[in-house]
């Protein structure tokens, strides 16, 4: 099955946080693909990634980065597909400076941004967008979010349970 979601990160330091979004992609069964595209290193590469991404297949791209972050938004800037940016605390800023350089996008060039390092809900995310056009991907999210509920409430009855009365 061809991809639907392209995951790229600026580098393979990336990878134990970006791996994160191929896992729910995964349990999911969102086909996916997952490489390396450094807006800084190799600017070619990524150019010939965004701007073929459409062509290939790709609903939505998932693009992860730390530090300076230009491959968020330069991959939104090259394709018309939604792109998530993870931001990724890479440095002493603890991610914070990759979450400001992704979500301070200029208008027209929009960069859905998720929480730093949570990749997991960039696949959401991803996965959500494309189950607007999907019933069968939509009623495969309706049973994670509500397998994630039934875990709360047996936390919650375990803790409640553990206390006596």
């Amino acid at each position: 099955m061809n991809a639907k979601v392209g995951i790229i990160m600026g580098s393979d330091s990336d990878l134990p946080v970006m791996r994160a979004a191929g896992d729910i992609l995964s349990q999911l069964e969102v086909p996916f693909e997952m490489t390396i595209v450094s807006a800084h290193r190799t600017p070619d590469r990524l150019y010939e990634y965004a701007g073929n991404a459409e062509g290939r297949g790709l609903r939505v791209i998932i693009a992860g980065a730390g530090g300076a972050a230009h491959l968020p938004g330069m991959a939104a800037s090259l394709s018309v597909l939604p792109v998530i940016g993870v931001p990724i605390s890479a440095t002493r800023l603890e991610g914070e400076d990759a979450l400001l350089s992704i979500v301070q996008m200029p208008a027209g060039v929009p960069v859905a941004t998720v929480a730093i390092d949570n990749a997991t809900n960039a696949g959401i995310l991803a996965a959500q967008m494309l189950a607007t056009g999907d019933d069968a991907l939509r009623q495969r999210l309706a049973e994670y979010k509500a397998a994630l509920s039934a875990k709360v409430h047996d936390k919650a009855r375990q803790l409640e349970d553990s206390q006596g009365s």
